[in-house]
């Protein structure tokens, strides 16, 4: 093919031929970014039956979104302003822990632009020739979800500022002298990209997003709303009662509530009439071990690891991993989160303590003379 110069207009079917050329020589790991018809990311087909009802449980629109009602307001004002203007949204990132509807607010995005959603994840694009040939094939005003963008390769989220300010893609073509760049234009698209670690998001990249969007933990009123919701959706009979026993157990998380609703159905449908009743949901939730708090076997072990074995006193995180079997990342990621949101322990120099709600929880009293937790210092008195 004839070279193109930078800044030349180049036709999609030539894009994709400069991906190729520019792919060739890449190994047999290489994952064809130059294939049309091999598209790297493509909506995702899943065949688990509990998946697919996931999917189906998800809002459509900005009205059938429930909770986080600032953010949404917000949302539907950057949404209609582009409306009005023509124009793609901005970039948009949303940020919170898992489960609360991140991957939902992209596809009401682009629901409400009327525009195609492509999804991918940050681990997926291993290399910059990935993420290019993605680029190419999108279509004007697409949406592009990245999920756990915080993961991206850093070659790749260098490939992405240029996409994202000016609409253009920079490919390096061969090596050594005879190496070439061009530069290719791009579709007008608005990328949205979704982290559970903020943190971990660089400054240039976090600066690029025209719209960043916190997602917080919801309350249990706007859980009963979305159960109530979901339940229709799965056809399953449930009252106020027991919608909000499964509100209050969720751990204010969407995807939890959404669980839970499945597993009391088969609760009701073989120990029951099938009937979700707020005694039928507490019946259930109780044998599926889910406690009035939402706690499951992990969190209770670790407090009565603090609480039993070690009597209250301070230990150390990996310690109490191996007393409970579980990997530091493990404990530390997805379960201590929520037990300090519960005011269940607390972290000090010292190590993990137990509060007196943890005692409580547990139907135990606090050794005779024992500190209170809040008294733990890193130094002994």
């Amino acid at each position: 093919m004839d070279a193109h110069t930078i800044g030349e207009p180049v036709s999609p079917k030539a894009r994709r031929e400069v991906l190729a050329t520019a792919d060739e020589g890449s190994g047999p790991g290489a994952s064809g970014a130059g294939d049309p018809d091999a598209r790297l990311v493509a909506p995702v087909v899943v065949d688990g039956g509990e998946e697919v009802e996931e999917a189906g449980l998800r809002p459509r629109s900005l009205t059938e979104f429930v909770g986080q009602a600032q953010l949404v307001e917000h949302l539907g004002i950057v949404i209609q302003a582009a409306r009005q203007r023509q124009q793609p949204v901005d970039h948009i990132l949303f940020a919170g822990p898992p489960g609360l509807g991140k991957t939902s607010l992209a596809g009401i995005v682009a629901t409400e632009m009327g525009a195609g959603l492509r999804i991918t994840s940050g681990p997926v694009l291993t290399r910059a020739g990935d993420l290019a040939a993605l680029l190419t094939d999108l279509q004007d005003d697409d949406v592009l979800f990245i999920d756990e963008i915080h993961r991206l390769h850093r070659s790749v989220e260098e490939m992405l500022y240029s996409a994202m300010e000016d609409a253009k893609l920079d490919i390096l073509i061969g090596k050594g002298p005879t190496a070439r760049s061009i530069r290719l234009d791009l579709p007008r698209f608005t990328l949205v990209g979704a982290t559970t670690r903020t943190g971990l998001v660089s400054g240039p990249l976090r600066d690029r997003f025209g719209f960043v969007g916190r997602l917080d933990l919801y309350a249990a009123s706007d859980l009963r709303a979305i159960v109530e919701r979901s339940a229709r959706i799965l056809h399953v009979d449930i009252d106020e009662e027991g919608a909000t026993r499964i509100a209050e157990r969720s751990r204010g998380t969407p995807r939890v509530a959404n669980r839970l609703l499945r597993r009391v159905r088969d609760f009701a449908e073989v120990r029951g009439n099938g009937s979700v009743t707020g005694t039928t949901a507490a019946e259930g939730l109780d044998l599926f071990g889910v406690d009035e708090l939402g706690l499951d076997k992990v969190d209770r072990a670790i407090l009565e690891t603090l609480c039993g074995r070690f009597g209250g006193q301070p230990i150390g995180l990996t310690t109490l991993a191996q007393c409970v079997g579980e990997e530091t990342d493990t404990i530390e990621d997805a379960y201590e989160p929520y037990l300090l949101q519960c005011g269940l322990i607390l972290r000090t120099a010292r190590g993990r303590v137990p509060t007196p709600r943890a005692w409580a929880h547990l139907g135990q009293l606090p050794p005779a003379g024992s500190a209170p937790p809040e008294a733990a210092t890193l130094f002994e008195p």
